[in-house]
């Protein structure tokens, strides 16, 4: 597989992180480089990860991960962005940088948004590609892209506070229903 095809598969794999990017930046009051460069890591990390514990893993179990992968991402991407609406519409202010990027959160996060990677990585393992050099490109690219989705989401955040954190919560339950009637 050449780089332009691996490059592709790290794009498509990476929109999920970056519309939830998008939603982290939404949250955040003023545009933070350590939001960006956390949410970079969790997701491109896990994007990463999970090609590799596909290609190693996943073809001896990909029947049990593909009957409930979507019913797990959908569940915390629901449970995720209810909590974002619920916060904005009782006016909480629990949205500072620290968390925003809570460790629970963030994994939930990235475990959702990284569940297709590992279909991804079993394909691999079919394919014969190398990887390392696979999972390098397609995690270099959701860093990239969630980095700037938090500036995105920052930007608009910053000016329309209350409504824009509610369209958050709203994108990431509808990102998970999506991910759901996508599988069903």
């Amino acid at each position: 597989m050449d780089f332009l095809t691996i490059f592709g598969i790290g794009i498509a794999l990476s929109m999920d992180a970056f519309s939830v990017s998008i939603c982290k930046g939404l949250a955040t009051n003023k545009f933070s480089l350590k939001t960006a460069i956390i949410c970079g890591l969790w997701f491109g990390g896990f994007q990463a990860l999970m090609p590799v514990i596909g290609y190693f893993f996943g073809a001896q179990f990909e029947h049990f991960i593909v009957a409930i992968d979507h019913w797990i991402a959908f569940g915390l991407l629901l449970l995720i962005g209810a909590n974002m609406i619920r916060e904005a519409v009782k006016g909480e202010e629990s949205e500072s940088s620290d968390s925003t990027t809570a460790f629970k959160t963030m994994f939930m996060l990235a475990v959702a948004t990284s569940i297709d990677a590992l279909a991804v990585g079993v394909s691999f393992a079919f394919l014969q590609v190398n990887i390392w050099i696979s999972v390098l490109i397609i995690g270099v690219t959701t860093f990239v892209f969630s980095f700037g989705g938090v500036a995105i989401g920052n930007f608009f955040g910053a000016r329309y506070s209350k409504p824009a954190e509610i369209t958050g919560g709203v994108i990431l339950i509808l990102l998970g229903t999506k991910i759901l009637l996508e599988h069903l």
